[in-house]
């Protein structure tokens, strides 16, 4: 199975979604690129593929699951990524004071930001936020990790107007997933896409005949095959590595924020008016 997103997403973003399915040689291509990828676009496929330690073939073929027809074509998209890059990053002495520290690691989440979106399409967005508003029933599945924004996505959606029910222990969430019906849907976020219980619960909520809406960051993933509408976000970092050590779901928070703003605007008043009464119990919570 090869990238079968936008045509225009950028290499990184590509490699980010696919990396935990790769192959092993195929992992040390796409590892090598990662690592340097200015240095890669002056690579012929035969340099890279001794600079990965791998066959010529195995540069082709990764270039190939990238989406690209062959790896003329992925350093062509790989020269063009590299060339929106600051010319000035790096020249800078490195900061390793705590602010520093902090500072470079929010600027390489902001330069990274705009590969969040990039293997979404129109069709594909739309269709979720309506099935989110069309289901008669939806029950939000979140574990491990990413089971905060479970709780976050049943407040904001019910904030919206759209009822949503989420269960803090996995077992009953699956419970409540098998539970449902056709014309019904499942939500489920996995930054992973391969959270056991989540899986288990998006593959009951299907056999059931409910809508399955997926949110993760692997295009490959598990979860993938159980959705009917999966929104691959890529993990902002350059490495799967990267993305387990710091295991971030902030894309997906971002990502799920804008979707629930979709959500009121195809709703009209009808979302308007549901946000306006959140509000006011929220303003009776509140003290000076």
């Amino acid at each position: 199975m090869s990238w079968t997103g936008p045509s225009d997403t950028p290499v990184s973003a590509r490699i980010a979604s696919l990396a935990p399915s790769l192959q092993p040689s195929e992992k040390r291509v796409v590892d090598t690129i990662s690592a340097d990828r200015a240095a890669a676009v002056e690579c012929t496929a035969q340099e890279l593929a001794d600079l990965a330690r791998v066959s010529r073939t195995s540069v082709i073929r990764t270039a190939q699951t990238l989406g690209y027809d062959g790896y003329p074509q992925l350093r062509v998209a790989l020269a063009r990524e590299v060339a929106l890059v600051s010319s000035d990053r790096g020249l800078a002495e490195k900061d390793t004071s705590a602010i520093g520290v902090l500072r470079e690691s929010i600027d390489r989440f902001g330069e990274n930001l705009p590969r969040v979106t990039a293997a979404l399409t129109e069709e594909l967005v739309s269709d979720f936020v309506r099935a989110l508003d069309d289901a008669d029933r939806l029950v939000v599945v979140a574990g491990g990790l990413s089971a905060p924004l479970g709780l976050d996505a049943a407040m904001r959606l019910s904030s919206a107007g759209r009822a949503a029910e989420f269960l803090p222990d996995p077992l009953s969430q699956h419970i409540a997933a098998a539970g449902l019906q056709p014309g019904s849907a499942c939500l489920v976020l996995s930054g992973s896409g391969a959270t056991e219980s989540s899986v288990a619960a998006a593959a009951a909520a299907r056999a059931a005949g409910a809508t399955v809406l997926a949110m993760t960051s692997f295009a490959r993933a598990p979860l993938v095959a159980h959705a009917d509408l999966p929104l691959v976000i890529p993990p902002v970092t350059d490495s799967f590595p990267a993305e387990l050590l710091r295991s971030s779901r902030a894309t997906l928070s971002l990502v799920l924020e804008a979707i629930v703003e979709l959500l009121v605007n195809r709703r009209g008043d009808r979302g308007q008016d549901a946000r306006e009464r959140a509000l006011k119990v929220v303003e009776k919570q509140l003290s000076e």
